[in-house]
């Protein structure tokens, strides 16, 4: 059966065992907005003859897959590519009905696990920059009209390029002039001869790898200039939504986004359904208005330098307030070390340090928690069909021991976030992808091919095991958790090695800190055994 769950059941399972093992006996998992970035002065406008492409016109069920509100999940659109845009990290194309067609990402880290080039624009679906006209003849007439290049290819090493594209209607003129750049952005100005109502759409969200996806976010959001973020994930639209005084909206999956931003204040911004119930945004056009867009992978320092704001497309679930000032750090220790599974090593180890005093205190409740379990079972035979009496001797046993039997637990539960929030880090970090540590680690957001990261990681977990105190009174429970580092390490298996090193990692850190707890106990036993002699 086990053989048969998919990557989010194992994850799921896996993380209900990380929280009893927390709450069990062990401490294994313990858990100014900068200047935008200025633009390249230097633009080259591109302003050859329009490129006339021949067009395949689209049924009526193409027509209804670019609508927008009913689209067929299992259909393409068909179209031409009239524009391609390329430098050596991707290639775009834009098609016949002025929409982002196609971006391919060329970085050979990108690759899928079929090592094919990363295609962030599905095939079925609204895609960025489609158009669609309140009125319904308008918008049979633009479906039908294809739009036309000022130039076929232009090439953005360096220096942006400025294209410019036109759909002449029986009684309306549209066009788009887009900038594009290097880094992946474009700037855009759409202008209508006449003052229609129309939609301009985002598009539906990358697609990269989705069978790989382990409880990781994807669907879309909408990001205010108050700082009010709305997410909606796929399967999970509702009613209609509409937003103004938005920074930025964007349709993304773990690693990757399609992000429009710079929208005017007033601008109404709309999240609606399909079918699927997956989220469809969109907002409504003038007869001029001019914004930014994004479409590629979601490098953190891309994404800042591009606009700060954008950093917002990068998103951890609940766990944010804790997520973004640890993959702060992260980034931080990645510029000292410069190599990615050094930098979680040492994230590690900062996050050990700084809950030290927790993870000792919850060490020493449970050692001293061991050393009175003998007199507690001398109080439960001494006081047995009398529990108000032994309940009131146990608490008198512990008070006058400095122990607490909730004092292994609390502190565990507050790591619990930490927990999280740096498994979060690191599963949407899109700069862990072909990102070596070393030797056979090659790429940190992949498995461990050789398997040697998770049975490195099972066997310090039971060495650990083996290490810390338990006060178990059921065989039962007792065995169950002796192959618990057994069922962890199959869960690991398919987990990215970067997930795994910090767990291996952590759990050394366990190890060398309960060995000290250990000794000290030792220690202070031995010294009450030699006294104790000596007063013989």
């Amino acid at each position: 059966m086990l053989d048969k769950m998919s990557p989010n059941q194992r994850l799921v399972i896996a993380v209900l065992l990380s929280i009893v093992f927390f709450l069990g006996y062990t401490a294994i998992f313990p858990p100014v907005q900068p200047e935008e970035a200025q633009e390249s002065a230097k633009v080259q406008d591109v302003s050859a003859k329009p490129v006339q492409t021949a067009t395949q016109l689209p049924t009526k069920a193409e027509a209804e897959a670019t609508a927008g509100h009913t689209i067929v999940a299992n259909e393409s659109t068909s179209s031409n590519t009239i524009l391609t845009v390329k430098n050596k990290n991707f290639i775009l194309k834009m098609d016949t009905l002025g929409r982002i067609s196609s971006k391919e990402l060329l970085q050979d880290k990108f690759r899928n696990k079929d090592e094919q080039h990363a295609q962030l624009i599905p095939a079925v679906g609204t895609k960025p920059l489609y158009i669609r006209f309140m009125d319904e003849h308008l918008n049979k007439e633009a479906i039908a009209t294809p739009y036309t290049a000022s130039v076929k290819e232009v090439d953005v090493e360096g220096i942006p390029q400025k294209v410019t594209l036109t759909q002449k209607l029986p009684e309306l003129t549209v066009s788009k002039e887009i900038t594009f750049y290097a880094d992946g952005h474009y700037d855009i100005t759409i202008h209508l001869s006449q003052d229609k109502k129309y939609f301009i759409y985002l598009g539906q969200r990358p697609r990269v790898n989705e069978k790989e996806q382990m409880m990781a976010a994807a669907g879309a959001m909408v990001y205010s200039n108050a700082d009010l973020l709305t997410m909606v994930e796929d399967g999970d639209a509702d009613a209609r939504q509409t937003f103004t005084d938005v920074a930025l909206l964007a349709a993304f999956d773990q690693y990757n986004a399609t992000i429009m931003y710079n929208i005017s204040k007033d601008t109404v911004v709309i999240i609606d359904r399909n079918r699927d119930d997956n989220p469809i945004v969109y907002f409504d056009g003038t007869q001029n208005i001019t914004f930014s867009g994004y479409v590629g992978d979601k490098n953190y320092q891309t994404l800042k330098s591009i606009k700060p704001v954008l950093t917002n497309a990068v998103e951890y679930g609940w766990f944010t307030f804790a997520a973004k000032p640890l993959f702060a750090l992260l980034t931080w220790l990645y510029g000292i070390f410069g190599n990615w599974g050094w930098a979680i090593i040492g994230l590690t180890a900062v996050i050990r340090i700084v809950l030290y005093p927790l993870t000792y205190k919850g060490m020493v409740s449970m050692q001293k928690m061991k050393n009175l379990a003998p007199k507690m079972k001398e109080l439960k035979e001494k006081y047995k069909g009398d529990p108000q009496r032994l309940n009131q001797a146990t608490m008198d046993m512990y008070k006058k021991n400095g122990a607490n039997p909730l004092g292994g637990c609390l502190p565990m539960l507050l790591q619990i976030p930490v927990f999280f929030a740096i498994y979060r880090v690191l599963l949407n970090a899109v700069e862990l992808q072909g990102a070596p540590w070393i030797l056979w680690v090659q790429d940190l957001s992949r498995m461990d091919s050789y398997y040697v990261m998770p049975i490195l990681m099972g066997a310090s977990m039971f060495l650990q095991q083996r290490m810390t105190p338990n006060n178990f009174t059921d065989p039962m429970q007792e065995k169950i958790m002796k192959y618990l580092p057994v069922i962890f390490t199959f869960f690991f298996i398919t987990f990215p090695s970067g997930l795994v090193l910090y767990w291996f990692v952590n759990n050394l850190f366990s190890i060398a800190q309960q060995f000290i707890v250990n000794q000290q106990f030792k220690n202070a036993n031995d010294a009450v055994a030699t006294v104790a002699k000596k007063e013989k």
